[in-house]
């Protein structure tokens, strides 16, 4: 099939925005120890430059897909790359740590509303049957952004300074920006079609969920505690009220009625709880125990974004013509066995162990990723394309604040209100340790719901 001028912008601009957020998050990865260095922040603060971010998404994505279902999802498009780039300006000029946290949340919801709107205008513009390409190239563009990110990062970082991420950040902002309005059109919206939208769980859904993850930093204190428990009440709540509501923001009947969508959605949070603080990890290991330069640590992570761009497209054109839960249950399966040999990195590893592993990491989740989004689209109808691009971000997210909520709980029981660079070395490798095992077990746990999710109806 040839696509037309249009398609190809729209796919062009998807795959763009998804490669700026991922970019951003890998290449602040890279430069921790810089930022930690330059604000004189314990390794709870530092966790949270990443998790903030990861936060604000995971609070929004759902929100932002329900409504755009209705309104639009382009308009929430466009507005998501001018939150995100004009707080990736703020972010470049941040003054303290705090500052810079309070920012990176902001601009963690303009991520939210590109991210839970992008596949949905990938799906509504391609036929059914070039789904799980097009869907291969967004997420091959996502792996872009994290395979560049360690590496460039660790560039710019050494040389120019950890501010001058966000700089770049903000520039290629503009120019997706620039791009989007120019080439990406209006929504067909039909307001005699528009739907009310009932936001009382939501109330309940965006504290609770900040409320587990702030209580996490704050273990072992009664206030983390407490706080967690709350945040578990108000999820609790959250679902209760959804499932009663005639519009609801979370459609609960997509989980309870739709097994092919619920276990693929659930595979998805376990693969990313599991793989996510992988980089962050390995990022502090190679220039704290290694004593690698940004530079150097960037050159060795780049390993494993690469193979996920280099196979994600070919994972989506074969879910196309096989059974996409194959392909993701091998993924999932070789993620488990990637993880529990990390869990015997020692400070003597050589990196040519470590940079195979990575290897095989990388294959484990392109072989996962493309063929599950594949199914996630493929299990609604497309008036639900928004609410499913939403669920299954947010489904992400929360897999990846869980994947830094599991690190975070391990820096604040082993390190107390220290610094990394001040921590001891055996007791730095003791949380890599019990992060890499914790992370296998839950990888396989995924393997159960990713085979049994059922057959794709084609």
């Amino acid at each position: 099939m040839t696509y037309t001028r249009k398609q190809i912008s729209i796919l062009s601009i998807v795959a763009v925005t998804s490669f700026m957020g991922t970019f951003l998050i890998s290449s602040v990865n890279i430069a921790l120890p810089a930022i930690e260095k330059s604000f004189n922040l314990d390794a709870v603060q530092l966790s949270w430059v990443v998790t903030s971010f990861l936060l604000s998404s995971a609070m929004f994505l759902l929100p932002a897909g329900r409504v755009s279902d209705v309104t639009g999802v382009r308009k929430f498009f466009k507005a998501g790359i001018i939150i995100f780039t004009l707080f990736s300006l703020a972010s470049g000029f941040a003054p303290g740590g705090v500052w810079l946290i309070a920012f990176r949340f902001i601009q963690g919801a303009g991520a939210a509303l590109t991210s839970t709107t992008g596949p949905a205008i990938l799906v509504s513009s391609f036929p059914p049957q070039h789904r799980g390409r097009v869907l291969g190239f967004s997420v091959a563009s996502v792996y872009l952004g994290l395979a560049f990110g360690p590496f460039v990062g660790g560039f710019i970082t050494q040389y120019a300074g950890w501010r001058a991420l966000f700089h770049i950040s903000t520039v290629i902002g503009v120019i997706v920006a620039f791009i989007a309005f120019r080439f990406l059109g209006k929504d067909d919206v039909n307001p005699e079609e528009k739907q009310k939208i009932s936001f009382k769980g939501t109330m309940f859904y965006m504290p609770g969920l900040f409320a587990m993850v702030y209580g996490s930093s704050q273990i072992p204190h009664l206030s983390g505690w407490l706080l967690m428990i709350a945040g578990i009440i108000c999820l609790v709540l959250f679902w209760f009220i959804e499932s009663k509501s005639a519009s609801p923001v979370f459609e609960t009947k997509l989980f309870t009625r739709n097994r092919l969508f619920a276990f693929s959605n659930i595979a998805a949070m376990i693969n990313y709880s599991a793989t996510f603080a992988i980089v962050f990890l390995l990022s502090l290991y190679l220039q704290k125990i290694k004593a690698l330069s940004p530079r150097d640590a960037g050159m060795i992570l780049i390993a494993q974004p690469v193979i996920m761009a280099a196979l994600s497209p070919v994972a989506g054109r074969l879910s196309d013509k096989i059974q996409p839960r194959f392909l993701a249950t091998a993924g999932m399966s070789i993620c488990t066995a990637g993880l529990a040999a990390f869990a015997f990195l020692t400070p003597s590893t050589p990196v040519w162990i470590i940079v195979f592993l990575l290897i095989m990491m990388g294959l484990g989740f392109a072989m996962f990723s493309s063929p599950n989004m594949n199914t996630i689209m493929g299990s609604v109808d497309k008036s639900q394309y928004g609410l499913a691009s939403g669920t299954s971000a947010t489904m992400r997210v929360l897999g990846q604040i869980t994947s830094m909520t599991i690190v975070t709980l391990f820096f604040a029981a082993l390190f107390g209100n220290h610094a990394v660079k001040t921590v001891p070395a055996g007791v730095f490798m003791q949380a890599v340790k019990w992060g890499f095992v914790s992370f296998a077990v839950i990888c396989a746990a995924g393997i159960y719901f990713s085979f049994a999710r059922g057959k794709i109806q084609r």
